[in-house]
């Protein structure tokens, strides 16, 4: 979700301080993390389903009705 903000919002750059290691050396290692996000969908560790389509689709229907948003 973050990633996907970033992105929506035209980040144009990051800038971090530490590096995965020195996360990871302090004990928050991301290494599952970035293994899920290079897994299909379809093999995630972590069960990964649909639900409210249509409430969805209600929503985004109203966002391109919406007069004044920005184009993403």
């Amino acid at each position: 979700m973050c990633l996907a903000a970033i992105h929506w919002a035209r980040i144009e750059q990051i800038y971090y301080a530490a590096s995965r290691e020195d996360a990871a050396a302090a004990g928050f290692d991301d290494a599952r993390i970035a293994d899920e996000l290079a897994r299909e969908m379809q093999q995630s560790s972590l069960p990964i389903g649909q639900a409210l389509r249509d409430d969805a689709v209600v929503a985004f229907e109203a966002w391109e009705r919406k007069a004044d948003r920005t184009q993403y």
